[in-house]
């Protein structure tokens, strides 16, 4: 692609061993393109994940994405570029994206939250609950001073917090395919959270 870039790994006990093959990689690699760091965490909260990322990455652009490789990042780059976007979030629900290889089950919670935030939040994005997206690095440190949520709502509330500060939103239809290894960290404690979470949303913004 012609761009400089770093993988930054950041573990929050993840069930799937994560941790061992980025601690490989970086030594296929070097330390200088793969940076490894486990966390410990005992609700998930991919907010504590991004705070300490942010304080090893170097470049002007932050992509952040699933350690299982169920995206593809190149699209990004392309629509960041044609509109010079603030942030560019990977979109299921939108022109020819979609989910693959999920249960019944998954796909009614997705729907639901993001139907749910889309009539209670306005927020202007057609996928809320993803966490594929591009970011520039001043931007989402900014965001992260003012998001509050945990776990996957805090998806949401970037997005949200976004649009009120004015930042510039462009969508890539992606079509997400379901990690073939490992296992998701959604459960019902998640699913409680992210409703109390979309609630005070609701009421604070």
């Amino acid at each position: 692609s012609g761009n400089n870039f770093e993988i930054i790994i950041i573990d929050d006990g993840s069930p799937d061993g994560t941790q061992e093959i980025a601690e490989q990689l970086e030594k296929i690699y070097g330390s200088d393109k793969i940076v490894t760091r486990e966390i410990i965490s005992v609700l998930f909260s991919s907010g504590t994940a991004y705070i300490h990322g942010m304080k090893h990455a170097t470049g002007n652009f932050i992509v952040i994405m699933d350690a299982d490789l169920s995206h593809h990042v190149s699209l990004y780059f392309i629509k960041q570029k044609e509109g010079n976007f603030d942030i560019v979030s990977g979109t299921r629900y939108k022109g020819n994206g979609g989910v693959y290889g999920w249960d019944l089950k998954r796909k009614l919670i997705s729907r639901g939250a993001n139907f749910i935030t889309q009539v209670l939040l306005r927020p202007g994005a057609s996928d809320l609950t993803g966490s594929f997206r591009l970011y520039r690095k001043e931007v989402l440190q900014k965001l992260m001073e003012k998001c509050v949520s945990k776990g996957y709502v805090f998806q949401m509330e970037m997005i949200v917090r976004a649009r009120q500060l004015g930042y510039t939103i462009g969508e890539v239809p992606i079509s997400f395919v379901d990690r073939v290894y490992g296992e998701s960290k959604l459960g019902g404690n998640e699913i409680v959270s992210f409703l109390k979470g979309l609630l005070t949303l609701f009421a604070t913004t």
